[in-house]
């Protein structure tokens, strides 16, 4: 029954996804921006309620931009997670914007694309990225720049990190991390890190009971004078005292 509750979830979850792809041909062209982020929101929540997934809100999610979101990085359920909670607007590899059905999803969500590999497109992303903080936006990325195994946080590159200095905008730290319902202790089913495939992850998720996501929000910070690496030092150790204590969330 387990099997077969999780192939009954991965088609819904299947049909999520191609109904997704149809609203954003069809629907999105006649959206203004602020319907367009109501309906990832929406989106994301439904897709979390085909996965069987409780999502938790702790602290305060920013109501307006300009703020740059930092958070660590576990699953390919991140996104999907932090968009359910509040939308933004991520930076992401630039593959992504060429991958079938995902792309075309990452596209409508206003998702900005990076060539981790180039130098020089570093540069250009993080120009964008302060015009956009400049505009009133809310930006999102995940500063350790890969996915981390679930129960550590690993340091944070600074680049992106220059583009709120440079639009003199606020970060705002968030903690992410699963877990159980019921005994509240860390769950690893989502993971995404190592050997692990995309399949393989998304089946785990499926098949465990009870799961839960959960989105610790900070308190936003400015620069105060502060160059990026020792800015990402401590918004690094400021994700870490979220995920380790519940007192500290805003």
């Amino acid at each position: 029954m387990k099997q077969l509750r999780a192939l009954v979830r991965l088609l819904h979850v299947l049909m999520h996804l191609l109904h997704g792809v149809w609203v954003v041909k069809r629907v999105f062209p006649t959206l203004s921006s602020d319907q367009k982020e109501a309906r990832v929101q929406a989106w994301a929540l439904a897709l979390l309620a085909q996965l069987a997934i409780k999502l938790v809100v702790n602290g305060r999610p920013p109501q307006a931009g300009p703020v740059l979101l930092v958070a660590n990085h576990i699953s390919w359920l991140d996104i999907v997670v932090m968009h359910a909670a509040r939308h933004c607007r991520f930076v992401s590899k630039g593959d992504v914007h060429h991958w079938p059905v995902v792309g075309s999803l990452a596209d409508a969500a206003g998702t900005l694309y990076i060539e981790r590999e180039s130098r020089r497109d570093a540069m250009r992303v993080v120009h964008h990225m302060a015009e956009r903080l400049q505009a009133g936006d809310v930006l999102a990325v995940f500063p350790e720049g890969t996915t981390g195994d679930g129960a550590h946080v690993m340091p944070f590159h600074a680049n992106l990190i220059q583009a709120a200095i440079a639009a003199g905008a606020p970060v705002q730290p968030v903690a992410l991390h699963f877990a159980d319902q019921v005994t509240r202790s860390l769950s690893f089913a989502p993971c995404y890190v190592g050997d692990d495939t995309l399949l393989q992850s998304l089946w785990r998720t499926l098949t465990t009971p009870n799961l839960e996501a959960v989105v610790s929000f900070g308190l936003p910070q400015t620069a105060n004078g502060r160059d990026r690496r020792t800015w990402a030092t401590d918004l690094r150790a400021a994700v870490v005292e979220l995920r380790a204590d519940p007192a500290l969330r805003a």
